[in-house]
């Protein structure tokens, strides 16, 4: 078989000026606040980075860095609120968004473990009114669920859940039903927030109580957490900080959609208790690993945040910005600055 490439001298120079051509075009599309957030030095403090990060196009960033052996750090920039033009503060409430699902799994294994409930039982034996509602309601197991491989459609891709924003008085389970499966059950994979809204209806039928009430009760008393609460009505909203989206003038924090809150502290502790075991009994830690991830990030309108543990420097670095955008863009540069505010921490430790 011949080569695509040009073998004539003539030839290989129109190969070379198409494909200058081509990266010149490709760099044209490339969004230059990304390349930007790439090439910048990096600085020598997470400070300096994360002061950086407002030139971004964030409104507000806090930062909590707990490295082993250290006190923990906090760091903050730009607006709690910006139309106060109140400064962020590292002790702010902020929307946790999907950074709750880790608390979900966490709760479904440790009623798993106490045998409340079983992972291999499905959606039919938990909701039976469902059958007809829900493609494969009678093979799809709380696990499948748990581990996003259930094909039950996300409710949040339907455009009905957006057009209806803020779906006050509305159960968002029904942009979900009714429709066909993404795949058969644990033939692939596809994230999808409605298992989760799922298996916490599952944590509150098997407890008799509210989601909230079962994670204080395994989770936020025996971690001392006092700072996470199951929305904003359980709050002062002056102590949320606010979130903004690109194009929209408006504060998202006045909107309650049941999402989870808490601090960067609190999220933080909570993190290094579930990778380090002291969250979980031997029993526990062995289904939790089996089911779910040890890190997670959440994303909401105004609101987006990541949670990880970093073994290697054994750090968890929380990260809450308070901008959001329809494009994407600034989910990038929250990964982009996690990953610049990690290598600092390396850097300093000498790797």
């Amino acid at each position: 078989m011949e080569s695509a490439k040009p073998k004539t001298s003539k030839g290989k120079q129109i190969f070379r000026i198409v494909l200058l051509v081509g990266t010149f075009i490709s760099l044209w599309f490339v969004p230059w606040i990304l390349v930007k957030s790439w090439i910048l030095p990096l600085p020598d403090t997470v400070e300096e980075q994360v002061e950086q990060t407002l030139s971004y196009g964030f409104d507000g960033v806090i930062i909590y860095v707990d490295e082993a052996g250290k006190p923990p750090a906090f760091y903050s920039a730009g607006y709690h609120n910006r139309e106060l033009k109140i400064p962020a503060h590292p002790n702010a409430l902020f929307k946790i968004a999907s950074i709750s699902k880790l608390y979900v799994a966490v709760s479904i294994t440790k009623l798993a473990n106490a045998n409340h409930l079983s992972l291999d039982k499905t959606v039919a034996d938990y909701f039976p009114e469902f059958v007809e509602r829900i493609e494969n309601a009678d093979k799809i197991t709380l696990r499948m669920m748990v581990q996003h491989r259930s094909g039950i459609p996300n409710f949040t891709d339907n455009p009905d859940f957006w057009k209806n924003q803020p779906n006050t008085n509305i159960d968002v389970l029904q942009y979900a039903l009714d429709l066909p499966a993404r795949f058969e059950p644990n033939a692939d994979y596809s994230y999808s927030n409605t298992n989760y809204l799922l298996l916490s209806r599952i944590i509150e039928q098997v407890t008799g109580g509210s989601r909230q009430d079962y994670f204080k009760k395994e989770i936020l008393r025996p971690l001392g957490l006092k700072n996470t609460f199951g929305s904003i009505d359980e709050v002062n909203l002056d102590d949320v900080m606010s979130g903004y989206y690109v194009g929209i003038d408006k504060d998202f924090k006045n909107e309650n959609n049941g999402m989870m809150i808490a601090t960067a502290e609190d999220v933080g502790i909570f993190l290094r208790a579930l990778n380090d075991g002291s969250l979980l009994n031997e029993k526990e830690m062995e289904i939790y690993a089996s089911i779910y991830e040890f890190n997670h990030g959440g994303l909401a309108p105004g609101y987006q945040c990541m949670a990880e543990y970093h073994k290697d420097i054994d750090a968890v670095v929380i990260q809450f910005m308070n901008t959001t955008d329809f494009e994407g863009y600034q989910w990038n540069l929250l990964e982009i600055t996690h990953t610049r505010v990690v290598k600092i921490l390396r850097k300093a430790k000498g790797l």
